[in-house]
């Protein structure tokens, strides 16, 4: 589905405000209320920062998730929820994150809360507002942190389980009129080495089938980002061409601290989708300028029209410092701006 040329976007998350922190990590010193008000603001400001740098697409920071998928589990009836993880000390790593026990089965009555999140974001974005975007954790990814049990005695029965939780918050999106969605699946680029590559896609085939055609739909596929941490090998080649069977208007791909190695796939992807090349590093708080970003973007385009093109930051900005993310977002967007006026 061919855009304006090399439309300049985000992935989802940007980095939370210092009181939003504070208030995220003293609950037991504020009321619900008060937690309302700190995250209505971290939105507000989250907009405003994206609005500032220029940016053609935009989110609510997702300043309302302690996590990019963690903070989901906590509406999931038929879980015990691990209050803390088993590892708190020492280097950063994934394992600092909770798993999470099944004691039933697994439902979510009540949503997954991102409705809620897509409502906040149109009601605070200023008019005209750009679009707006909305991300959706997929279900292989949102099982990841899911401990087996009897019933379901490996990660594909959980998705299975967790497929039509996804759908429902989906179609719920649609209902109220989000018209670009993400659905997130960096657990699938993790681990697709090891994993049957056709199964993985027809898990995210399915998942998002009511929904296909009825919105832009997108897919991030990433190797992961806790505290800047790589979550399995960072190769595309394992994924395609299997991955180009993936029912999507746009895959994502995490270029930039990558060196922009393997590049040229974008050139197959982009033959039948459109493509968002990670343009930026999240992982690295060198601030690029926007004649290196420039001269990226005109790399990307010796092999994708610019109509097929996006640029966005490799990953989500929430484990970047914000003076930082703010940065980097304004200079992608200028050095977009140049390749535009001279194409």
């Amino acid at each position: 589905m061919p855009h304006e040329p090399v439309l300049t976007t985000v992935v989802g998350s940007y980095p939370f405000p210092g009181w939003l922190e504070l208030v995220a990590t003293h609950p037991d010193e504020t009321g619900v209320d008060d937690r309302d008000e700190a995250v209505r603001d971290a939105v507000t400001v989250a907009i405003a920062d994206q609005v500032a740098a220029g940016l053609d697409v935009i989110t609510d920071g997702e300043q309302s998730r302690y996590d990019f998928n963690l903070s989901f589990y906590a509406f999931l009836e038929g879980l015990e929820l691990e209050r803390e993880p088993r590892r708190r000390l020492g280097p950063p790593g994934h394992d600092q994150r909770g798993r999470h026990r099944i004691v039933g089965d697994l439902a979510a009555p009540y949503g997954l809360g991102v409705v809620a999140e897509f409502e906040r974001l149109r009601e605070l974005a200023p008019p005209p507002p750009p679009r707006l975007k909305v991300s959706v954790p997929g279900p292989y990814t949102l099982a990841g942190r899911i401990e087996l049990s009897a019933d379901y005695p490996d990660r594909y029965a959980v998705t299975e389980a967790l497929i039509p939780i996804v759908q429902a918050e989906l179609a719920g999106l649609i209902e109220v009129g989000a018209e670009t969605i993400t659905v997130d699946e960096p657990s699938m680029s993790c681990y697709a080495y090891r994993e049957d590559t056709e199964r993985l896609v027809d898990v995210f085939n399915r998942t998002v089938a009511p929904v296909r055609g009825r919105c832009y739909l997108g897919t991030h596929l990433c190797f992961g980002n806790f505290k800047a941490r790589a979550a399995g090998p960072r190769r595309y080649a394992p994924m395609f061409p299997a991955f180009l069977g993936l029912d999507a208007d746009e895959l994502h791909l995490e270029m930039a601290s990558r060196e922009f190695a393997e590049l040229e796939v974008i050139e197959e992807i982009g033959r039948s989708k459109d493509v968002a090349v990670g343009i930026v590093d999240v992982k690295s708080s060198y601030v690029e300028p926007p004649e290196e970003i420039e001269e990226r973007i005109r790399r990307c385009l010796r092999h994708v029209s610019p109509e097929r093109l996006a640029v966005a930051p490799d990953c989500g900005l929430s484990q970047t410092a914000r003076s930082i993310a703010r940065a980097k977002l304004a200079a992608m967007v200028e050095g977009a701006r140049r390749v535009r006026e001279k194409l």
